[in-house]
């Protein structure tokens, strides 16, 4: 990751070089170590016949760090988080995940910027081992605190470990605007558009589901398009909405999908310095094909193809230390083969911050 990470580097310190030498520093560190009880360790799909999964305790920890440097007419900014999750049975289970992100802006006038940007995400162990890296370019337009428009265009590699067929990359390009209608309301709408070639050969349509079948020539081809928008509420209650389509588009049989998909987050002060968030989400996913179980598919699945919902209490014990007790809910059904999936976790810990 961090090979990939250096030519990108060495452009975004080009980019602020130019500024005036003086520069406002500013940083946060966080972490969290949790004590888990989960469900379905094993993140299995059941049907009738199938056993309930075992349940299984684990140790979570958590760290993040955010900096930001302001220059005269420049900006940069990044963040990195590391995540571990050790399990007591399912040790096949246990994880090691990194991301990070770094961006580098700078002023073109009073309302014009142009910038580079970075991420990157690395997952180890269990049966989902991937990598995730991309980098943009992006020239954004914001004449004053209300309005705020990016496009973007870069390029984007997915490495999925437990099956090579699965990587793909690609270029991709998106958009985002954004409108404060005052201090409280705000609206965003957002969209991406990503073009996957694989390595692999498309997989053909079997006989007798309609079409042509045989051997496809050339490479497996993905678009995937994703759309929504946000509403953003910031008063006694901080209340959030997102809708999100999503279409991949493939030309490989079993493999295209479209989801609807729809996100409200809640956070209220409670008596006795209680905060309490809750979070929920629902997925309407349709397979025009049916259902092929890829791994990419089980990937997407797990992370934001499912109905959830979560609640968390937090209460301040210091000035920098918070306790936390959780609770969250993931589901979801794959059509036609009366596959069903339900995990949930329970977990306590300490919030430290500075």
């Amino acid at each position: 990751m961090a090979r990939s990470f250096a030519p990108l580097l060495v452009t975004l310190v080009l980019l602020t070089a130019g500024s005036a030498p003086a520069a406002e520093w500013e940083g946060a560190l966080r972490g969290t170590g949790r004590l888990m009880l989960d469900t379905n360790a094993a993140r299995d799909f059941t049907d009738r016949l199938t056993a309930a999964p075992t349940r299984d305790l684990a140790l979570s920890l958590l760290g993040s760090a955010e900096g930001r440097g302001t220059f005269d007419r420049a900006q940069l900014v990044g963040r990195y988080e590391l995540g571990a999750r050790k399990y007591l049975q399912y040790r096949e289970e246990d994880t090691l995940v990194q991301s990070g992100a770094v961006e580098a802006s700078r002023a073109l006038g009073t309302s014009l910027g142009v910038g580079l940007e970075g991420h990157a995400k690395d997952r180890r162990g269990g049966s989902r081992s991937y990598s995730d890296l991309g980098t943009t370019a992006f020239l954004e337009y914001a004449p004053d605190v209300q309005l705020a428009l990016r496009v973007r265009a870069g390029a984007r590699r997915f490495v999925y470990r437990p099956d090579p067929t699965a990587n793909f990359g690609g270029p991709e390009v998106g958009v985002l605007s954004r409108y404060r209608f005052d201090r409280r309301h705000s609206l965003s709408v957002f969209g991406d558009w990503n073009s996957r070639r694989f390595g692999t050969a498309p997989r053909a349509r079997p006989p007798g589901s309609g079409g042509s079948s045989g051997v496809l020539p050339g490479r497996r081809q993905d678009g995937a398009l994703t759309a929504g928008a946000a509403y953003t509420y910031r008063g006694p209650v901080a209340l959030g909405a997102t809708y999100v389509f999503q279409e991949l588009s493939s030309n490989s049989y079993g493999e295209t999908l479209q989801r609807h998909r729809l996100a409200v987050n809640a956070g209220v002060r409670l008596p006795w310095r209680v905060t309490l968030l809750a979070q929920g989400s629902l997925g309407l996913t349709a397979y025009p094909d049916g259902i092929y179980l890829s791994p990419e598919i089980i990937l997407v699945e797990e992370d934001e193809g499912q109905n959830s919902l979560s609640l968390k209490l937090a209460r301040p014990l210091t000035d920098t230390l918070d306790f936390e007790m959780a609770w969250g809910v993931w589901s979801t059904r794959l059509p036609r083969n009366d596959l069903t999936y339900t995990r949930q976790v329970f977990s306590t810990g300490l919030t430290w911050r500075y």
